[in-house]
């Protein structure tokens, strides 16, 4: 183990430490050098995720059956309907912010996949998981310039350990308005409901109107009354803050409220505040929940190519946001001269220690989406190390799937229920205790706590497809229910994850470009 440690130390050049990571993973006898890996199971039990975290009442083909109504009252207090939605995390509170970006994440999923998640037989639940989302939006978004953005309070509620059955914590529920403005998390359900109306366009274009009709009201709603939710919704400081602002939001925003109705003012819009709002002068390594810039200059510079774009004056501002996405990009692929992102000694990308695997998930899904743009252009990434192809941007996002699957030095797949080998122990409270099917008795706050949290045995229920926080900087799992760093899984994670999986399922099925070891991508 230490001649391991020392061969990464001593190698700096990347292809000795290369052959370093082989010989390191095929010491430890975990794994063979060519794993392959079944794509379609994998992106089935992703869907399946987002039935362990829904809230209100379950529906009669609820497959994830240790889980049962919940959140029941939800909004009573204020007087409004705002039962459903999504837990993020493995908590009982429901934030907007995150929720929205998880629908959006799905939406673009299948906007981009469809075919490839039909072919897996998925196409439904697909469509029942961004479903589930947006009905709950649209219940949210009680006038034009109001929205519910978050049921529960994460100080009261991480006080217990609690099934969300039995939930006996604060429910309060808090709305941003003309008086306490959003633009961050209106910007963010614009987009969602904006994403989804395509999705659902063909299968249900009365449903798809109405949620088109949300998304232009709340973009509105965002843009004319300026400011961060987390200024007027104090509560959410401490777990989901706007760092970043509000500005991609409203960005974003517009730039899928242009994919969805092709109306010419919206694209205008991020064309003309690229600059004031950042769109163009960002260069960002980080996609996420909170940073929208990687993505939106992703979108905006894949409209490049459109012959009628070229012929609005705006040529230049498109030739920045590509410029902005393509170091993103190469970051990732440790193709700048200047800033990369940082890797594991096996290559997982590394942002940070807290729920890592959101961007490792992230990433591969617009270097997935990106190298599909790339392959239909006949172009090729411009990185300052070079040119790279859509083969070999694929073949990245490709390593970063394989290694969540099981291609890592602990041989341990991070898609919970999925391989051989994944965390029997996530951060979450449902599962963690003996189911509500198993045991209808009321389980009290510090009881929770008291008896099932602090446990050794691996929870009693198993979140399938739950994508966990993942490893440290070197590589390194715990698999303890306290370690939530690494431990607990949220929406975001697997949102993301569902989209790299299709496509990959979809090369798979055909024998495709994608027939290469997994280690020729490091």
């Amino acid at each position: 183990m230490e001649e391991k440690r020392r061969c990464f130390s001593l190698s700096r050049n990347k292809f000795l430490q290369h052959w370093c990571v082989i010989l390191f993973i095929s010491s430890l006898a975990i794994l063979p050098l060519t794993q392959s890996f079944n794509y379609g199971k994998a992106l089935s039990k992703s869907l399946l995720y987002f039935e362990s975290q829904r809230s209100g009442r379950l529906p009669y083909n609820q497959r994830v059956t240790w889980r049962h109504h919940s959140g029941l009252t939800d909004g009573l207090e204020q007087g409004v309907d705002l039962v459903g939605g999504y837990y993020d995390a493995g908590d009982n509170v429901k934030f907007g912010l995150p929720m929205a970006f998880t629908i959006t994440m799905l939406s673009w999923g299948v906007i981009e996949y469809g075919d490839e998640i039909s072919s897996a037989g998925e196409y439904t639940h697909a469509l029942e998981a961004i479903k589930w989302g947006t009905d709950y939006f649209i219940k949210a978004h009680t006038h034009p310039n109001v929205l519910w953005v978050e049921v529960g309070d994460g100080d009261t509620d991480h006080y217990c350990w609690q099934r969300p059955e039995d939930m006996t914590t604060s429910r309060q529920a808090y709305k941003v308005d003309e008086k306490n403005p959003g633009s961050d998390v209106a910007g963010e359900t614009a987009a969602a409901m904006a994403a989804a109306s395509i999705v659902f366009r063909k299968t249900n274009p009365h449903y798809s109107y109405l949620l088109l009709q949300h998304a232009e009201q709340l973009f509105e709603f965002g843009d004319k009354f300026r400011g961060k939710y987390d200024v007027s919704v104090r509560v959410v400081k401490g777990y989901y803050p706007s760092v970043s602002g509000f500005k991609d939001e409203l960005l974003w925003a517009a730039l899928w409220l242009y994919k969805a109705t092709d109306k010419e003012d919206y694209l205008s819009y991020a064309l003309e505040k690229a600059n004031e709002f950042g769109g163009i002068t960002w260069a960002i390594t980080e996609f996420s929940w909170d940073v929208k810039f990687p993505a939106l200059q992703i979108i905006a510079s894949m409209l490049l190519t459109e012959e009628n774009h070229r012929e609005m004056g705006f040529k230049l501002v498109f030739e920045q946001y590509r410029s902005k996405a393509e170091y993103y990009l190469c970051a990732c692929l440790n193709k700048n001269n200047g800033s990369n992102v940082n890797r594991t000694p096996a290559g997982l990308l590394y942002i940070r220690q807290w729920n890592n695997m959101q961007y490792v998930s992230n990433a591969a899904f617009l270097l997935t989406v990106y190298s599909d743009y790339l392959r239909a252009s006949n172009q090729r990434l411009r990185c300052d190390r070079g040119k790279v192809g859509p083969e070999e941007v694929l073949l990245f996002a490709r390593s970063q799937a394989d290694y969540i699957l099981g291609a890592n030095p602990m041989g341990m797949s991070y898609l919970v229920g999925y391989g051989s080998r994944y965390p029997q122990r996530m951060h979450h409270r449902g599962a963690s205790i003996e189911s509500y099917r198993e045991n209808k008795g009321f389980i009290g706050c510090t009881q929770g706590y008291d008896y099932w949290y602090p446990r050794n045995d691996p929870n009693p229920n198993v979140v399938v497809g739950a994508l966990v926080g993942g490893p440290d900087h070197m590589d390194r799992f715990s698999d303890d229910r306290k370690n939530f760093m690494q431990t607990e899984a949220c929406t975001y994670n697997t949102a993301s994850l569902v989209g790299v999986l299709a496509k990959l399922h979809g090369v798979e099925e055909e024998d495709g470009y994608l027939n290469t070891p997994l280690l020729a991508s490091s």
